[in-house]
C-alpha cells in the first residue's frame, strides 16, 4: 500500500499505448472491491474475475498483462498466475520509504479505515519483505512515474533498452 502500484499501472499502459503494443492494465485490488454475501473467499472470486477479464482480453489479441497487487504469499501469485494463463509472469516490487508510503496512503484515504489502511502499511511491508516473491523491485520515490514505468517495462523486457 502506497508503492504505487496503481499509478505506475496507469503509466506503463500509458508507455505501451504510445508505442501501439497491445496490453491490458488491470488494477487487481478493483476486481475484489465486493463485500459479498455468501460464504465464498473474497480472494477466490477476485481471481476469478481477474480469469474472466483476461480471456475477454485474450479474445480480442491481448497477450500480455499488467496487473497491479500486492501478493502476499506463493498460494496468491499461484492463482495469479493460473488466472491470467500466460506462458511468463514476472513479479515487480515498487518500493519507497515506509513514511513516503504511510503519507500517500494518508492522502489517499479519507474514510472510515483511514488510519486502519496507514497501519497496514508497515504490516505489509514485513509481508512482502519475508515473502520475497518478486523477481525484480523497483524504488519508486523522488522519480517521476515515467521514469518507474519504464524501467519496469524495460526490465520485463516489454520495452527495449
Amino acid at each position: 500500500m502506497g508503492a504505487g502500484k496503481s499509478a505506475v499501472l496507469g503509466e506503463a499502459s500509458d508507455l505501451l499505448a504510445q508505442r501501439q503494443i497491445p496490453h491490458a492494465a488491470i488494477d487487481l485490488d478493483a476486481l475484489g472491491l465486493a463485500y459479498l454475501p455468501s460464504q465464498a473467499p473474497a480472494d477466490r472470486v477476485m481471481y476469478s474475475n481477474l480469469q474472466a477479464v483476461c480471456a475477454n482480453y485474450a479474445s480480442h489479441g491481448v497477450c500480455r498483462f499488467l496487473v497491479a497487487r500486492a501478493i502476499e504469499n506463493r498460494a496468491a501469485l499461484q492463482l495469479c498466475r493460473q488466472s491470467v494463463a500466460a506462458t511468463t509472469v514476472l513479479v515487480c516490487r515498487l518500493t519507497a520509504s515506509l513514511a513516503t508510503m504511510q503519507q500517500r496512503v494518508r492522502t489517499r484515504e479519507s474514510g472510515p479505515l483511514r488510519q486502519q489502511f496507514v497501519d497496514r502499511v508497515s504490516e505489509l511491508n514485513v509481508i512482502l519483505d519475508r515473502a520475497q516473491l518478486e523477481d525484480f523491485a523497483i524504488a519508486n520515490e523522488n522519480r517521476s512515474l515515467t521514469d518507474v514505468a519504464t524501467e519496469m517495462l524495460r526490465k520485463a523486457a516489454w520495452l527495449a533498452i
